[in-house]
């Protein structure tokens, strides 16, 4: 962790948020005078290293973050900020001293010839044209009965053995902990706050119903007592890029369509309907796969429709390029990544174009111009770089962001992209 602490220091970062105190980026703060906003995390594996980046930055500007939205690498930064402490405590530390200590190579858990070929392929290294050919059997097998080349248990591992560090060990523990409010929260026009809710968002999609999922509010449609499960499972569910990770699946799905849920007194089959708008007959197991495939960046997950002036921004943190160039689409590899990158995005795109006042709450690290999202065996300079880069942008995004104005555009109900 130091290492990173020292590249930030070497920066003109700590003089240029000094230049920034006192700035105003919500009207919710606490007794402390730490002000309060909604983040929603863009997925993209390992170049959520930037996303930390993001978060360190803010928090050293007195920022927290209330309700927390994320996918896939999003979905674990959003996991860790949202149990590695309370509500107003500072979190990005703690994050960098579990990346510090972790290979993150030991993720890609299938089989080492496998391991190889991946990193071969990353790198552009020479011999991975051979070495697939080599293991072109092997890979089509696991696929066909496994649908991934890795199994994603170490991954699972790494999660719980994090939270049961920090005694998080259930969906119960995290929904308790996120009803501690800070002391003195308020809001600066008056508004009661005593029951605000610090929402938690995790975004991942069943192949089964082709249903797009938002963990922990759906986690009753999969599990009998979903307050007991383990909190980095639905990380896990998120964080199943296809093929790369097996899906991710769950069984002995509840089916008691006689058997009301108490109180609402509502069916399971209600509740598919509900949450859903499932109304076929309920599985018995489903698959996940990763939550980028239906909505890499969840922008709108906190978004209101009552018309009521916002009490505080919904930050975004995006990891890749923002459709910045066309695809030359020339071969079968160009046109399956085409199509794949468009169902990744365009309900994402779809949302920010018929509300554009969001573009101003929008970071663009960009990360994926100078890294690859799955090198999971990225040299620590790179991780280092890849950290400076999300904290230098996020830098630049506190020093442009003009709260006042976002709520003017926002009460004028104009179209102004900022």
């Amino acid at each position: 962790m130091k290492e990173f602490l020292d590249a930030i220091a070497q920066t003109d970062i700590p003089a240029r948020l000094k230049k920034l105190s006192g700035k105003r980026y919500s009207d919710v703060e606490d007794a402390a005078g730490l002000q309060y906003v909604d983040l929603v995390q863009e997925g993209g594996g390992v170049l959520g290293i930037g996303l930390v980046g993001y978060t360190y930055v803010l928090e050293n500007a007195g920022v927290r973050f209330f309700s927390l939205a994320g996918t896939s690498a999003g979905a674990i930064n959003t996991m860790m900020l949202a149990t590695l402490g309370e509500i107003h405590e500072a979190k990005s530390e703690a994050i960098l001293q579990v990346l510090s200590q972790k290979n993150l190579f030991d993720l890609v858990d299938g089989e080492s010839s496998i391991k190889k070929l991946i990193q071969k392929f990353i790198r552009k290294e020479k011999g991975k044209t051979f070495l697939l050919i080599l293991n072109a059997l092997k890979i089509k097998r696991i696929v066909q009965r496994k649908l991934g080349v890795n199994p994603g248990e170490n991954f699972t591992s790494w999660i719980t053995d994090i939270l049961d560090h920090v005694d998080i060990k259930t969906v119960g523990d995290v929904k308790k902990l996120r009803k501690k409010l800070p002391t003195g929260l308020v809001h600066r026009g008056g508004q009661d706050l005593s029951n605000a809710e610090a929402k938690l968002a995790i975004i991942t999609s069943d192949i089964t119903t082709h249903t797009k999922v938002e963990f922990p509010k759906m986690a009753e449609l999969y599990w009998r007592d979903p307050e007991s499960v383990k909190p980095s499972v639905l990380v896990r569910a998120s964080m199943s890029i296809p093929f790369f990770f097996e899906p991710f699946e769950v069984n002995d799905i509840p089916n008691d369509e006689k058997v009301p849920l108490l109180p609402a007194e509502r069916t399971y089959k209600q509740l598919w309907d509900d949450h859903a708008s499932y109304t076929g007959p309920i599985p018995p197991r489903v698959k996940f796969v990763d939550g980028g495939m239906l909505s890499n960046f969840p922008i709108n997950v906190f978004h209101r429709t009552d018309g009521l002036p916002p009490t505080r921004p919904t930050f975004g943190v995006r990891l890749s390029t923002y459709r910045d160039n066309f695809v030359n689409v020339k071969n079968l590899m160009s046109f399956s990544g085409a199509m794949i990158s468009t169902m990744r995005q365009i309900h994402d795109y779809d949302f920010l174009m018929r509300n554009p006042d969001y573009r101003s709450l929008i970071c663009r690290i960009d990360a994926d111009k100078d890294f690859n999202w799955l090198d999971f065996e990225m040299p620590q300079r790179d991780r280092i770089k890849l950290f400076l880069h999300g904290a230098v942008k996020a830098t630049e995004f506190l020093e442009c962001f003009d709260w006042e104005k976002y709520k003017e555009t926002r009460a004028s109900g104009a179209k102004v992209i900022a």
